[in-house]
Order: C-alpha cells, then sequence, then structure tokens
C-alpha cells in the first residue's frame, strides 16, 4: 500500500539508489529495513570469523597452534570469548568521568558500522548494469546507502571513531588510557590528511564521490583490454600504497598500535574496561578492520565488479568482493606477524615527512597529467615541468628536515 508521500529527502540522502526514486510503501520500507539488518548480521559473523581467522593464521605464522578447543579448528572460540565477557566483572573506576566512561564504547562502536553501509557488497556491474538488482519488483543496489558524499561520509566516520578512543582514555581518571588517547588522536591527525589526499586522487580519475559509481566506473578492462580498469592502476599505485599504510595507522594496527602498546602503557586507552565495555572496543577494531578492507576494495580494486562467466552477476560479484576483502584481511594479519611495533617518533616522520608530502605531490602530478591529456599540451614539456617542480619540492623537503634536524641537535648539546 503506496502513501501519498513523496521521497525527494530520502532519495537525495541516499543518491542513485533507485529504491527511492519513487514513492515510499511499504514494501520500500520493509526492504530498507532488511538491508539493515541483514548488513549489521553480516557484519557482526564477519567480525567473528575475522577473530579467528587471525588467531589461527597468526599462530601459524608464528609456528603456534592458535584455537583448537571450542568447535571444529577452533572455530566457536569467538562466541565463548564473547559469552565469557558478559559474565565478567563490570569495572566503573571510582574517580571515572562516568556518564562519557559509557559512552565511550559506543562511540568507537557504530562508526564502523556506518562506514559499512556505503560499501558495495555485491551486484551486477557488466554490461551497463550499474550494480541494480531486484527484489521482490524493487530495483536497488546491494549496499545500505549511496550517499552523494559517500567518500566524505566514510572519511569523516573513519575520523570519528576516534573521539571513542580519546574520551575513553580522558574519562577513566587514569594517566595510561590518556596517554593512549592522546596518542591515537595525534595517529588520526597525521595519517588522515594522507589518506584524504589518497581518496582525491581516486575522485580527481573517476570523477564522482559516491561508492557505487566509482565502483561502476571500475568495471570493465582498462587501456588496451589487458589489465582491469582499477584505480589503483590508473593513479600510478602510489595512492593507494599511502592509503594502505595510512588506512593501517588510522586504525591502530600493528606496526601502528602505538595506542595500545602493552610494554609501554599496560594496556593503552581500554586499561580500565572490562566486562561488556571492553568487549565492544574488542568487537569495534576487529570491525573496523573488516571495514576498512571494504573501503580499499571498493576505491582501488574494483569493489564486487569482475567477469561473470555464468550464472546471476550479483553472486559473482558479492563473490569478487568477498575475495578481494579476504586478500586485504589476509594482508593485516600479515602485517601484525612480521613487521616490529613503531617508535613514536618514527610513526610521526613517516606521517608528516614522507606519506603527506608524497601524497600531495603525486595529487598534483597527477592532476597536471589529466589536464595536458585534455587540453592537449606539448607532453615533453609537460614531462619536464613535473620533473623540475617535482626536484624542485623534493629539495626544498630535504632540506627543512635537515634544518630542523640541526637544530634539534643545537638544543640537545646546549642542554
Amino acid at each position: 500500500m503506496a502513501t501519498s508521500m513523496s521521497t525527494p529527502a530520502l532519495a537525495a540522502l541516499f543518491a542513485n539508489d533507485p529504491l527511492l526514486a519513487g514513492e515510499l510503501s511499504w514494501s520500500v520500507l520493509l526492504i530498507v529495513i532488511g538491508k539493515v539488518l541483514i548488513v549489521f548480521v553480516l557484519l557482526l559473523v564477519a567480525t567473528m570469523f575475522m577473530i579467528w581467522f587471525e588467531r589461527k593464521l597468526h599462530a601459524d605464522m608464528t609456528n603456534r597452534i592458535g584455537p583448537n578447543k571450542a568447535g571444529p579448528f577452533g572455530i566457536l572460540q569467538t562466541l565463548a570469548d564473547g559469552v565469557k565477557f558478559f559474565f565478567k566483572e563490570d569495572l566503573l573506576p571510582t574517580k571515572a568521568e562516568k556518564r562519557v566512561f559509557i559512552l565511550a564504547p559506543f562511540v568507537t562502536f557504530v562508526p564502523a558500522f556506518l562506514l559499512f553501509s556505503i560499501v558495495p557488497i555485491g551486484g551486477d556491474f557488466n554490461n551497463g548494469n550499474g550494480g541494480v538488482i531486484t527484489i521482490f519488483g524493487h530495483d536497488t543496489f546491494m549496499q545500505l546507502a549511496d550517499p552523494p558524499i559517500g567518500i566524505l561520509f566514510a572519511l569523516a566516520m573513519s575520523s570519528i571513531a576516534v573521539y571513542g578512543i580519546m574520551l575513553a582514555g580522558w574519562s577513566s581518571g587514569s594517566k595510561y588510557p590518556l596517554l593512549g588517547s592522546v596518542r591515537a588522536s595525534a595517529q588520526m591527525v597525521s595519517y588522515e590528511a594522507a589518506m584524504a589526499l589518497s581518496v582525491m586522487a581516486v575522485i580527481l580519475v573517476t570523477g564522482s564521490l559516491t561508492t557505487n559509481a566509482i565502483v561502476n566506473w571500475q568495471a570493465g578492462s582498462g587501456p588496451g583490454n589487458f589489465i582491469p580498469n582499477w584505480a589503483v592502476f590508473l593513479t600510478g599505485l602510489v595512492p593507494f600504497v599511502i592509503f594502505v599504510i595510512a588506512g593501517t595507522a588510522e586504525l591502530n594496527r600493528p606496526p601502528f598500535d602505538l595506542v595500545e602498546a602493552e610494554q609501554e602503557l599496560v594496556g593503552g586507552f581500554n586499561t580500565e574496561y572490562s566486562s561488556i565495555r571492553f568487549a565492544l572496543f574488542f568487537l569495534a577494531e576487529f570491525m573496523n578492520v573488516i571495514t576498512m578492507s571494504g573501503l580499499f576494495v571498493t576505491m582501488f580494486l574494483g569493489g564486487p565488479a569482475g567477469p561473470a562467466p555464468w550464472g546471476p552477476g550479483w553472486l559473482w560479484g558479492v563473490f569478487w568482493f568477498c575475495l578481494k576483502v579476504f586478500g586485504f584481511l589476509f594482508m593485516f594479519v600479515w602485517f601484525r606477524a612480521t613487521l616490529p611495533r613503531f617508535r613514536y617518533d618514527q610513526l610521526m616522520d613517516l606521517g608528516w615527512k614522507l606519506l603527506i608530502p608524497a601524497a600531495l605531490g603525486w595529487l598534483i602530478l597527477l592532476g597536471t597529467i589529466i589536464l595536458a591529456w585534455q587540453e592537449k599540451w606539448n607532453p615533453a614539456v609537460v614531462a619536464a615541468g613535473v620533473i623540475v617542480v617535482g626536484m624542485g619540492g623534493y629539495a626544498l623537503l630535504r632540506g627543512a628536515i635537515a634544518a630542523g634536524h640541526a637544530r634539534h641537535e643545537l638544543e640537545g648539546a646546549d642542554s
């Protein structure tokens, strides 16, 4: 039964989703509610799998056994841990800011779910279908929402998550959690800028902010029908590498897990938490790994786009998406098992002195190449100008770093 209410506001909010292009009806409302439930359950199940997968794979890489008691291959160990958290004592420090202390885990958990809501997890992107599927006679996308500023929304959600960490450390009334939360804030500021510049490179190439349009643009074959039309190739690989490093730091994953370095901070920002509140932090950390992997795939590797040799195209889309995400999950565990933790000064140097200048320089280079190609400028002149400007910028950066080191050594000698 359709109502007389049109949905221009909803259509504007969710952008190109054809489900909301017409009148709001009970069937449309039920489909939206169903998509919310599916995304939420899928993300929770995937998070449980990720916790087991990381423990098992990390054990294999370090010649240990890993989970093997709860369920076949220890696959129910995560469920057992969750049950244990519910029955543990819930501590509330005497000097804590009680309201903020209770709210902080939810501020960390909710952005992870909201970020995953804009990620296309399937759909048929072949033959110009644009990822559209049909559910009960209604066309829609295999993602919860596709807002017009989807990529900016993703950056905003990844930034907001650090507020939960900051509030948790500050409200605990203890020095070690506070130090971990301050580290988290500085780390977020350092690497969020590098992530944003890498994202701008993708936006510059694809010409869109919506995740569905970015995936649709990457569907099919690239130049010469030899390589996929993925942004990782067409942006020159550098933004992808910077985005992966900055995203790893944004997640506080090894080797950038300085906000909860046990050797220095006892346990970091969550030292004073226990029971279900600690479980929310734990769950949010692994959930963010999955959502960030989905964002990597969407931005640079074509998302669900891929060949569909036979059968339903949307099912192949789900297969390709899961396969690509699985590759990134493996990468995160591999990082943890092989890379030593950075020192804090190394963390700051990598972000401010390498990643941000490299991302900014590559963005300028990419914009120059695109403009030169559109305006048909002389390639030799453009190449010469790029080389001269690039060498000049590199020399200025190296000079500034050397001057900073010299001043630091001089101040140390004076003291």
